[in-house]
């Protein structure tokens, strides 16, 4: 196969224009000679990167091919021309590129990335679900394990919860496994939402006497929420969205000063292409997110590691609650 890059790739000091008002100069000497070899080896072994939101801003806008929230990453899975996927995320994200890929190699640059909220529900859990709740339709968001997955009737993401619950038409969902998640769902539909409990170990921080406090002294102050916020939190925000909805409400309304309500990381991206709007960061980082770096990345280019394998069973299992979440046609 011919290779992505036979343009001119673009060197470390070329894309620095890009984060100069993120990254300062001495932090990006470190950096930029991990940038040229990562841009170098995607040449080489004809790969690409995937890279969620939530990653720094060396990774989202140096070295990532596409980036995006799960719904997004998804689709670009579903249609990269590479033979090796490098997801720049957390575990549950490189298995979704796996089981949309099975002839391609995804690496994820360390396996030790988790989430919260896929650790927070199994295969068996959803077994027993569906034994206590017969006949009632199963949705589970993305940040779930392949094994999960594999269990449940359609996948969703922040972005189309809503959408992809009332598609069932049914008057009972099972939702797993974000109850936050699951109370913004049903404070928008008519069907009863049956929740899991888990939570996202980032959004589930945020308190709505901290957003109050950040208001104080500036009532114009504009604050945006992810939908995996306690519902006070939402209460307090203007806005709820997905992170993509998010980052697309600051690109339509440039606000004086903003608090995206989320991990930190994502407003220092969006800083660095909107440098007219404030960005007020109560910076809750994700540690697994944080995982992935550069020097990361790097490695696993130079040695393909680690490759994610899924049991062939499994994965054809799970694939399709993630297609049909892809191919519904939502408003």
């Amino acid at each position: 196969m011919a290779s992505l890059y036979e343009a001119a790739l673009p060197r470390a000091d070329q894309l620095y224009e890009r984060v100069k008002r993120v990254i300062p100069p001495p932090e990006w000497a470190t950096f930029a000679g991990d940038v040229d070899a990562i841009l170098a080896l995607k040449r080489k072994h004809n790969a690409v990167i995937l890279a969620h939101n939530y990653q720094t801003p060396d990774i989202y806008h140096c070295v990532a091919d596409f980036v995006g929230d799960s719904l997004q990453l998804a689709r670009e899975a579903m249609k990269v021309d590479a033979d090796i996927i490098v997801q720049c995320g957390v575990h549950f994200m490189a298995e979704t590129s796996k089981i949309l890929n099975l002839g391609k190699t995804v690496l994820i640059p360390d396996g030790k990335a988790g989430c919260s909220l896929a650790s927070s529900i199994t295969a068996e859990d959803v077994r027993l679900l569906r034994t206590k709740f017969p006949g009632v339709p199963v949705v589970a968001y993305v940040n779930t394990s392949a094994e999960v997955k594999a269990e449940v009737d359609i996948c969703c993401t922040s972005s189309n919860a809503l959408e992809v619950v009332e598609s069932l038409q049914s008057d009972t969902v099972i939702f797993v496994p974000d109850q936050y998640l699951a109370k913004y769902v049903a404070a928008h539909t008519k069907v009863k939402i049956i929740a899991w409990q888990g939570a996202c170990e980032v959004h589930e921080r945020f308190t709505a006497d901290e957003l109050r406090q950040y208001r104080v002294g500036d009532p114009s102050l504009q604050i945006i929420a992810h939908p995996e916020c306690p519902p006070d939190v939402i209460a307090e925000a203007d806005y709820t969205g997905s992170t993509a909805a998010m980052i697309d409400w600051v690109r339509k309304n440039r606000p004086r000063r903003v608090v995206m309500v989320t991990e930190c990381s994502m407003a220092d991206n969006v800083q660095a292409e909107l440098p007219d709007v404030e960005f007020v960061r109560p910076c809750n980082l994700c540690p697994h997110m944080k995982r992935i770096t550069l020097p990361k990345i790097l490695d696993s280019l130079l040695d393909l590691k680690e490759e994610v394998v899924i049991d062939p069973a499994i994965a054809e299992r799970a694939r399709r609650p993630i297609e049909r979440m892809v191919s519904l046609k939502l408003s």
